[in-house]
């Protein structure tokens, strides 16, 4: 939502409600019906509040009964990150009031929320779907337990930065919300151990996009177990998690074939074998596809490739993935094929930089 506090709304009540003059003459010379704020319909305040900012929204809400009910009922998202210093008590005014919302984003710039906040949460918006509570320090697992037994329809949760969280806790959670597709466990490196990563595997088939950036415990039990589990999954950010192997990557490019993002910086273990498994797999997922059409695999594979900081890799490799993969590019503008750090990977392109560079060379040596 945009808008400018409460003069936006003021605004949008004169042009919508009182009419063409702003004095309650409709367009057509009549008198208005509506001139007061309380004798909005429902219909056109939420087209109103529509048009607005989140603050806005939440002022609007305690104009009276009436707007408060219809608000409460409609709002469905919800952004409190535009709180500087006091989103847990607003958090625990507002949670008993919008029970209907499905997506609240509370990302703070400094820890504010406590777990009382998030237990409320929890006791009230049963149907939530996308939570965000990231860069919250204060939070403790008591936390994510209240999450599993009070939202079960979570589909999307951020918890990247939560660094008090523990393994036993985000595990109990996967036990409970197993809808979840989009997990976000960034810098969680208590939490994101290969036990946590275990319960994710057993719980969590239907898990697309996970980021387990900077979790240092993260080994290849846990990067298997995830890989077996989750069949589904889209995206994988490894970045500086130092333990894995091959054995991470070729599990994933053997067992999870609609994986279109993965990040490796750092990932200093990874060797040549898996950069010519993950271009094997390309070839196989194709004979898959070819001998069952039930299978929708997309023709695009992998799309984005961050192996920044490996230096262990070749030229010969690397390029067998990028031949592989033609939505890696190293080209300028549409660097999907990160490299950077790798001095001995300068050789490696795409077929458009190939391309590029026969036509630079061809215009700086012209044939006589």
């Amino acid at each position: 939502m945009v808008g400018q506090g409460g003069e936006e709304l003021e605004f949008c009540f004169e042009r919508l409600v009182m009419g063409g003059d702003g004095r309650g003459r409709m367009d057509g010379g009549g008198v208005g019906v509506i001139t007061e704020w309380k004798d909005v319909p429902m219909e056109l305040l939420l087209r109103i509040v529509a048009l607005v900012d989140d603050r806005t929204v939440i002022m609007a809400s305690g104009v009276c009964s009436g707007w408060r009910d219809a608000i409460c009922l409609g709002l469905t998202h919800l952004s409190l990150s535009w709180c500087k210093n006091n989103m847990n008590n607003l958090v625990l005014s507002l949670a008993p009031k919008f029970t209907k919302l499905q997506a609240l984003t509370l990302r703070q710039d400094k820890p504010q929320l406590e777990d009382n906040a998030v237990e409320i949460i929890a006791n009230y918006c049963h149907d939530l779907q996308d939570l965000d509570l990231s860069k919250s320090f204060k939070l403790s697992d008591s936390s994510l337990y209240a999450l599993a037994h009070g939202c079960p329809n979570l589909t999307k949760l951020n918890i990247s930065g939560c660094t008090a969280f523990s393994d036993a806790a985000l595990a109990h959670l996967t036990g409970f919300c197993r809808k979840l597709k989009f997990l976000n466990l960034c810098g969680c490196g208590k939490a994101a151990s290969n036990r946590a990563l275990q319960a994710i595997g057993r719980n969590c088939s239907q898990l697309q996009s996970l980021n387990l950036g900077w979790c240092e415990d993260v080994s290849d039990a846990g990067v298997m177990s995830l890989a077996y589990g989750c069949p589904d999954l889209r995206a994988l950010d490894l970045c500086g998690c130092v333990r894995i192997t091959d054995e991470s990557v070729i599990a994933l490019a053997n067992r999870c074939l609609h994986l279109r993002s993965l990040g490796l910086y750092f990932c200093q273990n990874i060797t040549d074998r898996a950069m010519y498994s993950l271009a094997q797999s390309r070839v196989k997922n194709k004979h898959e596809m070819w001998e069952s059409m039930k299978s929708r695999y997309s023709e695009e594979g992998l799309m984005n490739l961050n192996i920044s900081q490996c230096t262990a890799l070749t030229p010969p490799a690397v390029q067998a993935v990028c031949d592989s993969f033609p939505a890696l590019h190293t080209c300028p503008g549409r660097h999907s094929l990160i490299i950077s750090g790798c001095l001995s990977l300068t050789s490696v392109h795409c077929a458009c930089g190939v391309q590029a560079h026969r036509t630079a060379s061809q215009l700086s040596h012209p044939a006589h």
